[in-house]
């Protein structure tokens, strides 16, 4: 049990800040190093417009509203004589407004056609804060920047609807070549 010596208290934070003081500072010189940032560090959000479907999921669950998007539909012809005619959307506008988004990534997680991805970038400052509105162009440009996904455990079960697939085409593998055989005699 330590004697409560009246001081001991500052005499402690004294010497902790001396400590301090004593060791070299790290001081990472930000524009001309770049930062060395985790694999999966969240940026900005990138768009692969290719996998948009004009769902409009990510609108509807963001919880800032911050994603515009404008589509409308086009008449599809039908692929074999006599079928029918079908609708699609297309996309005609799809823009973030940073200046609002959170960066939860809810947009990211909700997105069933994988459209959104997380970018690492993360030098998009704008002197004006309207201009922090960021159409599907620069999402598009950013979406080089995304890295690929981490690789899987080598141990990890197969999943099921590889495996699943896997089974399928074996199968139609093995009916080929039994009918194959089945001709080959005659």
């Amino acid at each position: 049990m330590s004697p409560n010596i009246p001081g001991s208290g500052l005499a402690k934070g004294l010497a902790v800040t001396l400590r301090t003081m004593t060791r070299r500072s790290v001081t990472a010189q930000y524009p001309d190093a770049q930062p060395e940032l985790p694999p999966r560090s969240r940026g900005v959000i990138a768009l692969f417009e290719e996998n948009c479907t004009v769902c409009m999921l990510c609108a509807r669950e963001c919880p800032d509203w911050c994603i515009y998007i404008d589509s409308h539909k086009e008449t599809v012809p039908a692929a074999a004589p006599g079928g029918r005619e079908r609708s699609r959307n297309v996309l005609d506008r799809f823009a973030i407004d940073f200046s609002l988004c959170m960066y939860c990534g809810i947009c990211i997680e909700v997105c069933p056609f994988d459209a959104l991805f997380w970018s690492p970038e993360f030098e998009y400052a704008e002197t004006d804060i309207q201009e922090l509105t960021h159409e599907r162009d620069k999402l598009r440009e950013w979406m080089w920047t995304v890295p690929e996904p981490p690789a899987l455990d080598p141990a990890a079960e197969e999943p099921k609807e590889i495996a699943a697939a896997r089974k399928a085409a074996e199968k139609d593998a093995a009916q080929a070549a039994a009918a194959r055989q089945q001709e080959g005699p005659q």
